[in-house]
């Protein structure tokens, strides 16, 4: 994030490399021989020109859309618009700069009709107490991505695609092509059908609002910044303290000001001690046994649980949980509640129970 921002406080108009956040994908040029041949209908030499891309273009659709279902229909129409279009392809650009510019629009669409994804931390203040809560079923959670090896980390945080959730999808396509692919203003225009000025004042409306979601500049730490060593520590740490049920341990890895929220449930906690007091009363003593498989999500350690309740020979999943590090310790944690999530990270559904 502070490297999106960065960039834009230079007044850079023009930028005519790839941006350093998006792939080593090589740019396929009109020259290529397979862009005659998919211009003439060569399904194949078409599929050869944009598989390449399909996993980064994905990832641009998830940044959109907040959701790895929506980017998955997002993509497959933006493919489908592309084929059928592909004979009106005039060669002014890259088939990548063509191709980010039909799914964009194709999220737009999207977005247009469902509106923005959220976080419980968007929905109301702090619990105060811990309660019996229900699933908010009538919300649009925001969802995890799974790691792609193409995008850095600051390109897929979670606090950035939660904070791209409260922009407008102009202000939000203009701001992630600008600042994360490298289009210019007037190339940007050209994508949604408006004028270079258009797009100045939505970059500058989407500056301002992120500034004040993530802080700007200052923004929030890239995960690059924490050690690979104390990565694995903390979350060994998180994962053991969970399974033995250690409160101490447990609450010496959080931040004074941490945040744990749980989507689909609407009730999130701030602070040691209101974390302390649910970790306590809830997964460490009424829900069962606990094991922990460590993975990524969003660029970020995560963590995918599974839970033992009494009588039951297996542990079955839970939630992916992704953890946000600031200076070392725990800032934030985001449990996405649902063994849905684990088909997407290609995680068995259960666990043989230990003795």
């Amino acid at each position: 994030m502070n490297r999106l921002f960065r960039r834009s406080e230079r007044g850079d108009s023009r930028r005519g490399a790839e941006s350093s956040l998006v792939s080593e994908v090589p740019v396929l040029e009109p020259g290529d021989p397979d862009v005659a041949r998919a211009r003439s209908g060569d399904h194949e030499a078409f599929t050869r020109l944009v598989e390449p891309l399909r996993r980064e273009v994905h990832a641009h659709c998830y940044r959109m859309l907040g959701s790895v279902h929506d980017a998955d229909d997002a993509l497959q129409e933006a493919l489908l618009r592309a084929w059928r279009g592909f004979g009106r392809f005039e060669g002014r650009s890259s088939v990548r700069n063509w191709l980010y510019a039909i799914s964009t629009n194709a999220c737009l669409d999207v977005v247009e009709r469902r509106g923005r994804r959220a976080l419980p931390v968007d929905l109301g203040p702090a619990s105060t107490e811990v309660g019996e809560h229900v699933p908010r079923t009538d919300v649009a959670w925001l969802g995890p991505y799974p790691d792609a090896r193409y995008e850095q980390r600051e390109a897929v945080e979670l606090a950035f695609v939660a904070a791209l959730q409260h922009l407008p999808g102009n202000q939000r396509a203009a701001l992630l092509l600008f600042e994360v692919l490298g289009f210019t203003a007037a190339e940007i225009a050209d994508v949604m059908k408006t004028t270079v000025t258009s797009v100045n004042s939505a970059l500058a409306r989407a500056r301002r609002v992120l500034t004040a979601k993530v802080g700007g500049p200052a923004g929030l730490p890239a995960l690059s910044k924490v050690q690979d060593a104390r990565v694995r520590e903390v979350v060994a740490g998180y994962t053991a303290a969970l399974e033995r049920g250690d409160a101490d341990a447990f609450v010496a890895l959080l931040t004074e000001d941490v945040t744990w929220s749980m989507p689909p449930m609407p009730h999130w906690y701030r602070g040691r001690e209101s974390v302390m007091d649910f970790v306590s009363r809830v997964p460490m003593t009424t829900c069962g046994a606990w094991r922990h498989v460590v993975t990524s999500a969003n660029g970020q350690p995560a963590v995918a649980c599974y839970l033992r309740r009494e009588g039951e020979d297996r542990h079955d999943a839970w939630s992916i949980t992704v953890l946000t590090l600031r200076d070392g310790l725990i800032a934030e944690l985001t449990s996405f509640i649902g063994d849905d999530h684990f088909k997407l990270f290609a995680l068995p559904l259960s666990l043989p129970a230990t003795s």
